[in-house]
C-alpha cells in the first residue's frame, strides 16, 4: 500500500476537488459523477462535515462510507436523511441554493464552453457523446461550477469546441485536470497551478488552447494525511486510479 507520505496523482486530484467544497456548502452530483462523489465524501469526512449533499439518485445526505462503481448505484440511498427529486434539484439550483457542482466534458475550450454532445456537427455527427442531460442549465444556475477532466489532452482541451453544449460567458470557471488547474472565461485561459509531477512542457504539449501562466506558478498542495486516510477508506477498490491519469 502507498504510504501516507506518497500520495498518488489520483489522490492529489481528489483532494484538490475536495478542497473546492467549504464547510456548510450545498453540493450536488448528476450522472457519471464517481470522482465528484468521492471528493464530496472526503470533504464531509474531513474539513467540511456540515456540508449538505444532494445525490442524483434522489437522496439527501446519504451515507458515503464506500464509493460505488456507478454514481447511480442504489447504495447511495442508504442512510439518507431525506429524498430529493430531480425537479427539486433543478428548483434548488435555479433559486441559488446549490453552491458547488462538478461537471465533466468531452471537450473544453479556453472560453469555458464545453461539448458533451457530438464530434462534428449536430446535424451530421461523426461520433455521439453521452449528452448534456441537465448540465446546460445547472452549470449556469450553480453558484460555483467546476469542470473536471481525468485525463488532459489536446483532444479534450481544444481551441474551440465542436458543439457548445454548455456555456456561461459572464463569469470565469475553474477547470481541474490530472496536470493542474486552469481558470477559463471570455477573456481566455490561465493556468493557475500545476500538480507536482507535471512540467510546464508537458502541460503545454497536452493543451490545445493558448493560456497565460503566472510567474511563479503555484504547485498544487499535497493531500493532507486526513484527506489521504479518507480517500483510501472510502475507495478501497482504487476506482480513482482508473478515472484519473
Amino acid at each position: 500500500m502507498t504510504s501516507l507520505a506518497s500520495p498518488t496523482p489520483a489522490e492529489t486530484v481528489i483532494a484538490a476537488m475536495a478542497r473546492e467544497i467549504e464547510d456548510g456548502a450545498v453540493v450536488a452530483t448528476g450522472v457519471a459523477s464517481s470522482l465528484a462523489i468521492l471528493a464530496i465524501a472526503v470533504a464531509k469526512a474531513t474539513h467540511a462535515p456540515r456540508s449538505t449533499y444532494i445525490a442524483c439518485v434522489g437522496a439527501l445526505d446519504p451515507a458515503l462510507d464506500r464509493l460505488h462503481a456507478s454514481s447511480e448505484d442504489l447504495g447511495y440511498l442508504a442512510g439518507r436523511s431525506g429524498e430529493v427529486s430531480i425537479p427539486d434539484l433543478f428548483d434548488h439550483a435555479r433559486r441559488g441554493r446549490i453552491d458547488v457542482m462538478f461537471f465533466g466534458a468531452a471537450e473544453v475550450d479556453a472560453t469555458g464552453d464545453t461539448n458533451l454532445s457530438a464530434a462534428g456537427s449536430l446535424d451530421r455527427p461523426q461520433v455521439k457523446f453521452p449528452g448534456v442531460a441537465g448540465a446546460a442549465t445547472l452549470r449556469r444556475w450553480v453558484s460555483r461550477p467546476v469542470i473536471v477532466l481525468g485525463r488532459q489532452s489536446r483532444r479534450n482541451l481544444v481551441p474551440r469546441v465542436q458543439v457548445a453544449s454548455t456555456t456561461d460567458p459572464h463569469r470565469r470557471i475553474r477547470l481541474l485536470t490530472d496536470l493542474g488547474a486552469f481558470e477559463l472565461g471570455a477573456d481566455g485561459a490561465a493556468l493557475t497551478a500545476r500538480h507536482a509531477w507535471a512540467t510546464d512542457a508537458e502541460i503545454t504539449q497536452r493543451t490545445g488552447f493558448a493560456f497565460h501562466t503566472p510567474s511563479p506558478l503555484p504547485v498544487t498542495p499535497a493531500p493532507s494525511p486526513e484527506h489521504l486516510h479518507a480517500i483510501r477508506r472510502i475507495d478501497p477498490d482504487h476506482l480513482r486510479d482508473r478515472l484519473i491519469g
